[in-house]
């Protein structure tokens, strides 16, 4: 952890990228102060949330949606990385960062998405994928190969560091049959032929994963909300997709 003085917090703002302000229902006289103060020095950034730390006259800071930071109640400092709780050997921040790291799974944009359905398609899983993405293949390849009784919906995502990924993205979308065109590129390698020119959701698709704090691939998003990011082993995706995602299974354990 580092403790940095607050003269340092107009550089992290930028770094953040926020841009709005935002209320919080339940703060306490002394975290609206927090965020009055914070909120003069971010200069009307957003702050999503302020509320009490585990540790005694330190407060959590959540900036746009998904960001932490900690910071005491003068402001005069401000604390970033994890939070740890020693006793029980947990990451306070990591679990926060994973409660904040949710979305409503019925409420995706599906009609933005191409829909695979395997057995009876019962389990639900959502994917924001890449073309060229090594993981996103490795996922499909290994962790979902064989996985059955799942509707999975495929977001096409291209990243900026494939400079090829978005034609693929768009030849993808604009065939006939999407899924098995995605299907052919994955197992074969093999595109469909068409000019790609039809309308895409690719730009939207971006933006909601901007908006979900997505900034990798492969993003899945299970039945419950949360957002994973990686080439889950098959070993861990079933119980997962079996318990409706990682919290639940979790639980079960």
């Amino acid at each position: 952890m580092l403790f940095a003085k607050w003269a340092r917090l107009t550089v992290l703002a930028g770094l953040i990228g926020v841009t709005a302000c935002t209320a919080s229902a339940a703060e306490t006289p002394t975290a609206k102060l927090v965020r009055d103060k914070l909120s003069q020095q971010l200069q009307g950034k957003e702050i999503t949330s302020v509320t009490p730390s585990p540790v005694k006259g330190l407060y959590e800071v959540v900036l746009n949606g998904h960001s932490i930071i900690y910071v005491d109640a003068k402001v005069d400092y401000v604390l970033l990385g994890e939070m740890v709780d020693i006793k029980n050997r947990a990451s306070i921040t990591q679990a926060r960062m994973a409660e904040l790291n949710r979305t409503d799974f019925n409420k995706l944009p599906f009609d933005q998405a191409f829909k695979e359905v395997r057995g009876n398609g019962s389990r639900k899983l959502a994917v924001f994928s890449d073309p060229d993405c090594p993981f996103c293949h490795k996922l499909e390849n290994e962790s979902l190969a064989g996985v059955t009784d799942v509707t999975i919906y495929t977001f096409l995502f291209p990243l900026n560091i494939h400079p090829d990924a978005e034609r693929k993205s768009r030849l993808i979308w604009c065939a006939p049959d999407r899924d098995a065109a995605w299907r052919a590129w994955i197992d074969k390698g093999v595109l469909p032929e068409n000019a790609g020119t039809c309308d895409t959701p690719i730009a939207k698709n971006l933006a909601l994963g901007e908006k979900m704090a997505i900034n990798g691939t492969p993003a899945l998003i299970f039945a419950n909300g949360r957002i994973v990011s990686g080439a889950i082993p098959k070993e861990s995706l079933e119980p997962m997709l079996a318990s409706g995602g990682p919290d639940a299974a979790a639980a079960q354990q």
